[in-house]
């Protein structure tokens, strides 16, 4: 089958499971998941979904994020963005024949049951600067591999002719970045985009070279993604208080024009400095706790991580990354971070051998450890350890050994870091760069994987499972290949309801 053809196929198959095209109120994706908004959640059909080869699993949050993984869910999410328009166009007709009543005691119940969940300002809040961020990751990905690949060739002294060209390829984007975290950010302010992209531009114009601000000259880039995203977020309240109080006749005109001129004010002369000052402590925090803390900073911040995660406070994270590549051209805490999922690889791997007679979950394993060894966990997580109980701690375990193996050499001065936020596991490999060769940065992060590997597997081998937890899951279950497979439901009593995702 051609892979449009696969792609369509798999939205083809979604579509009727989540209630058809007139209960899909939005769509979105990320990395890894197709995120819907929809109307009625109780016509989607969970068992069916989670069934379908393609899918990994579904989450439940804000929204209804069913996991396809990379690569994958850019190409389903046009097809059935596509799809979806074609049934409203067909078949306008109500989501369901159920009264208005019913209809609103569904709703409030939803939307209390989510609020309670998910809906606390902090997380709000975090979503917000994921949604800013999130969009920035392909190009982040494809501008540090290409950083990478001419990095590679100018200490090979291979095609000279030709690396210059890279760089400008590698560094354009990076050199703007301030601009594009303007506009998402008024953007998702509920603000005009270009008007936030036009004030954030203001940090990265050469210009700025020309002015001081607190005794100081200023540089083009101080303040950076911190910096840019401060001024939108400024550009967005002034253009909201400028749409009150000002005519409408005289709106076109005033608006955009106060908007910039007081938003950049306020930037040049107070954000920049500020934002630069921050930034320039959060480079130098990393660099300290790295090199003060080490092995103790790697294990914590690798144990941590998958909480974190699961909390959905790992969003805080992305602005941190995000300076210190714009600082330093990578950043030090990613490969860290990263061995979180090499600790759930392992233990994967000892839950596999602990339990012999359990060929559902032995399956499920099967199924979704390519997944996990390219840095794409939520099959092995959802499936198989956090069901599990007491595997997903001993993954944790392992993913802080391989965190303190990292952290260990940066304090010895051998740094390792990313070039790119998103990719983990193996696929992290053509961005890792460092401040020595790099065949010692790729031999570091490899030997951070193998002992998070090692680690999860003897933690969860040998600590992972109680007698009563191998006699209630070490035997005999077959149910059907492909509901195993996708939904990671191994067990009756044991459903593998995921919590808030990335």
């Amino acid at each position: 089958m051609a892979t449009e053809d696969k792609n369509r196929a798999t939205a083809a198959a979604i579509l009727p499971l989540v209630g058809g095209a007139a209960n899909v109120a939005s769509i979105a994706h990320c990395m890894t998941r197709l995120r819907l908004g929809l109307h009625d959640r109780s016509l989607v059909d969970d068992e069916a979904l989670k069934a379908l080869p393609a899918v990994l699993g579904v989450v439940e949050d804000d929204t209804y994020q069913i996991v396809l993984g990379p690569g994958t869910v850019a190409r389903v999410t046009p097809e059935f963005e596509q799809l979806v328009e074609e049934g409203r166009e067909a078949a306008p007709a109500p989501v369901a024949a159920v009264s208005a009543e019913e209809l609103a005691a569904q709703g409030a119940a939803i939307k209390a049951q989510q609020k309670a969940k998910n809906a606390t300002p902090f997380k709000l809040f975090l979503r917000k600067i994921a949604n800013i961020f999130v969009p920035l990751i392909p190009a982040l990905i494809g501008c540090g591999i290409i950083a990478g690949l001419n990095g590679l060739l100018v200490n090979l002294g291979w095609l000279p002719a030709v690396t210059p060209a890279l760089a400008a390829m590698a560094s354009g984007f990076m050199a703007l970045i301030a601009v594009f975290v303007g506009y998402n950010t008024a953007k998702e302010f509920g603000g005009t985009p270009v008007l936030g992209g036009a004030v954030a531009a203001i940090i990265v114009f050469p210009g700025v070279a020309n002015i001081d601000a607190f005794g100081q000259t200023l540089s083009p880039g101080q303040g950076g993604v911190l910096g840019a995203l401060g001024a939108a977020v400024l550009a967005v309240y002034v253009e909201k208080w400028c749409r009150r109080w000002v005519p409408e006749a005289l709106d076109v005109l005033v608006t955009p024009t106060l908007t910039v001129l007081i938003s950049g004010l306020v930037t040049i002369f107070g954000l920049m400095y500020v934002a630069g000052e921050v930034s320039s402590a959060i480079g130098t925090f990393a660099d300290w706790l790295l090199a003060n803390g080490g092995a103790g900073a790697g294990f914590v911040l690798g144990g941590l991580f998958l909480p974190l995660v699961m909390l959905g406070l790992h969003q805080a994270l992305i602005p941190i990354h995000t300076t210190l590549i714009e600082q330093q051209g990578y950043t030090v805490l990613l490969p860290i971070l990263a061995m979180a999922g090499a600790g759930q690889v392992g233990a994967a791997m000892a839950v596999y051998f602990r339990l012999p007679r359990n060929e559902s979950i032995r399956r499920t394993i099967r199924s979704a450890l390519p997944a996990g060894l390219l840095g794409v966990g939520e099959p092995l997580i959802y499936g198989v350890s956090l069901p599990l109980g007491r595997p997903f701690i001993t993954a944790c375990v392992g993913g802080a050994f391989g965190g303190g193996f990292v952290g260990l050499f940066n304090q010895l001065g051998d740094k390792v870091g990313s070039t790119a936020i998103g990719p983990s596991g193996w696929a992290l490999f053509p961005l890792v760069d460092g401040n020595h060769g790099l065949g010692t940065t790729i031999a570091i992060y490899a030997g951070g994987l193998l002992v998070g590997y090692v680690a999860g597997f003897a933690a969860t081998y040998f600590f992972g499972f109680s007698k009563d937890l191998l006699s209630e899951f070490n035997v005999s279950q077959e149910p059907t290949p492909s509901t195993v497979a996708a939904t990671g439901n191994t067990h009756p009593g044991s459903p593998a309801k995921a919590p808030a995702g990335v």
